[in-house]
């Protein structure tokens, strides 16, 4: 998956000059108000503004800034998002758009609502200790990975930041009023990455003319990250709340993460019916490859028997710790070369995808992988395939699960998932959006569904053209990986409307989908952390197919060429795809 952003907003109006001799149509208003969205919006988090390819706002050196969440910078965001609103109800009206401009409205206008929703009602900064803590995490480690300066003149930038690391979270200490249990262990655990990333890497790389503000810095950051982690246990630990949104709030969020006009109940019903079907093409595929694997035993008559005796042998097929990474640069290679043999996109000329480790201070939503593109505005950046590594400490048993999990296949599909043809093809596609502003604004702001529904359609495309000679095993694995998609939405919508309890959610996961112990574990943190986007894999992979299914029935269709003019529009809402591409 890849990272989550949040910032927002305003707006200013473009009109186009009216001729003397007789009144010329007006301009679309909506360029003009995208390229102020994009230049005003941004700096309200320096943090994502730095990461996106923006330096520089109104005279401040954003590299160098850290977000505020005190009471007057929130009454300015406040002010700002309230009269932008107004004005774009007033200068734009979305039935005269063409459908590249009623595209980039109606994600600023999602936009402007998402971010008053949360203000008003979610109130994350109030509750959430993670939001000062990764970032944190990402003010720093943004300005280390991507090489946008030379690194003598990029650690001024994290320094400069680094010292401001006590007031913020000084703030967040007079922000926080209580915290889910879940949410105060895992800001603590995130935090001691901070610790360890100032600390280590970044103490370690820092050059020697940059040591005497490091040092100055470091000491008061690692003093106040080391006090808030000691607040977290003896003070908000103790003032304890629910992770659970409950269902006016989560269908109110839902709304603006799918934009797709689906409700809970629909989105659930759809993933319940698609769990029992997809678990029928598991028997179907299952039993001839049990007599391969088992000759002579007779294949189980229940499902669940049969198909965990299949995936336990798929799974004998497995890395070990010290080669997880190189059997993933391995499969990038190897979907790489797929994709260019059977013609399915044109691969992009620039070549800056890295795999590196998932950073310590966000492993507590990335506790497998994840993928992080290269900047809006700088595209040339570099572009990260998040792996998160196999703890040294762990005991055997959980390196095995998840090396089950992620085994010969399941590596395999994690890689296209996340990088090609998936997120990394993507927003290689997306960072060539032109003009500009849109660029950012698509980026910025992208559609859930558009983006994570890609990379399941991607991993499903391969496999349906034929990946490893369309190997049974791998589509077995598939099946697997899918219903993980497809019980991420029953996960999502239950623990948070319908107070579904622990034990129920591991034995969805574990009996009904098979997922493996360490694997559903993480889930189930990670869907009490956050809540609407583990909807967004089903929902966006089901929005896709019909896409492709529709336009199919046309003349001429290439898939290839499909593909291309979806991926060039950039992460718009699918019903905003489809007005771009004119289906019927």
């Amino acid at each position: 998956m890849p990272r989550v952003r949040s910032i927002l907003v305003s707006l200013s109006l473009f009109l186009a000059a009216c001729s003397d001799k007789a009144a010329a149509p007006l301009a679309s208003p909506v360029p003009g108000l995208v390229s102020d969205f994009v230049r005003q919006a941004l700096p309200f988090s320096p943090v994502a503004a730095a990461a996106s390819g923006m330096h520089t706002a109104d005279g401040v050196n954003l590299d160098e800034a850290l977000d505020s969440f005190s009471p007057a910078a929130l009454g300015r965001y406040r002010l700002f998002l309230t009269s932008f609103r107004e004005r774009l109800e007033r200068e734009a009206r979305p039935e005269t758009l063409t459908p590249q401009d009623r595209a980039d409205h109606d994600i600023v206008h999602d936009q402007i609502r998402a971010a008053m929703l949360e203000l008003d009602t979610l109130q994350a900064y109030k509750h959430n200790p993670t939001v000062y803590v990764e970032l944190i995490g990402s003010a720093l480690f943004n300005p280390f990975v991507l090489e946008y300066a030379p690194l003598e003149k990029r650690y001024p930038h994290l320094i400069a930041r680094m010292a401001k690391i006590p007031a913020l979270l000084a703030e967040a200490k007079a922000n926080l009023v209580d915290s889910p249990a879940i949410w105060t262990k895992v800001a603590a655990e995130e935090n001691d990455g901070n610790r360890e990333l100032i600390a280590g890497v970044l103490n370690d790389k820092c050059p020697a003319a940059q040591r005497p503000a490091f040092d100055a810095a470091a000491k008061p950051a690692i003093a106040a990250i080391d006090a808030f982690n000691a607040w977290l246990k003896s003070d908000l630990a103790k003032r304890t709340s629910d992770w659970r949104l409950g269902k006016e709030k989560y269908a109110a969020k839902l709304d603006l993460a799918l934009a797709l006009g689906l409700g809970p109940d629909q989105i659930l019903a759809d993933a319940e019916a698609e769990l029992e079907r997809v678990r029928g093409l598991m028997r179907e595929t299952g039993a001839p490859l049990f007599e391969k694997m088992y000759p002579g035993q007779k294949p189980p008559t229940e499902l669940n028997a049969l198909v965990k005796k299949v995936l336990d042998k798929v799974a004998e097929k497995r890395s070990t710790p010290a080669k997880y990474f190189d059997d993933a640069k391995r499969d990038l290679e190897e979907a790489r070369q797929f994709v260019r043999a059977k013609g399915l996109m044109t691969l992009p000329a620039r070549d800056n995808l890295q795999v590196i480790e998932t950073p310590v201070f966000m492993r507590g939503i990335y506790s497998v992988g994840g993928f992080n593109p290269a900047p809006a505005l700088e595209p040339k950046l570099g572009a990260f395939y998040w792996l998160t590594p196999i703890p040294a400490n762990w005991p055997k048993e959980r390196v095995d699960s998840k090396l089950r999990e992620y085994n010969h296949y399941g590596l395999k599909i994690l890689t296209i998932h996340e990088a090609i043809p998936g997120h990394y093809l993507q927003f290689e596609y997306a960072n060539d959006v032109q003009p500009e502003p849109r660029r950012v604004l698509r980026a910025v702001y992208g559609n859930g569904p558009y983006i994570e529904g890609w990379a399941v359609y991607a991993t499903d495309l391969l496999i349906e053209q034929g990946y490893l000679d369309k190997d049974p095993e791998l589509l077995m694995t598939w099946y697997k990986q899918y219903l993980r998609a497809v019980a991420n939405t029953i996960l999502d919508v239950r623990l948070h409307t319908m107070d579904m309890k622990d034990d129920e959610a591991m034995a969805l996961m574990i009996e009904r989908t098979f997922q493996e112990k360490e694997e559903a574990t993480a889930k189930l943190q990670r869907a009490k952390l956050s809540s609407t986007q583990l909807p967004t894999y089903f929902t966006g992979y089901r929005a896709w197919r019909r896409l492709r299914d529709r336009l199919e029935k046309r003349p001429g269709f290439k898939l290839a060429a499909f593909h291309e003019m979806a991926l060039r529009a950039g992460a718009v809402p699918m019903p905003a795809l489809e007005r771009i591409l004119e289906v019927k």
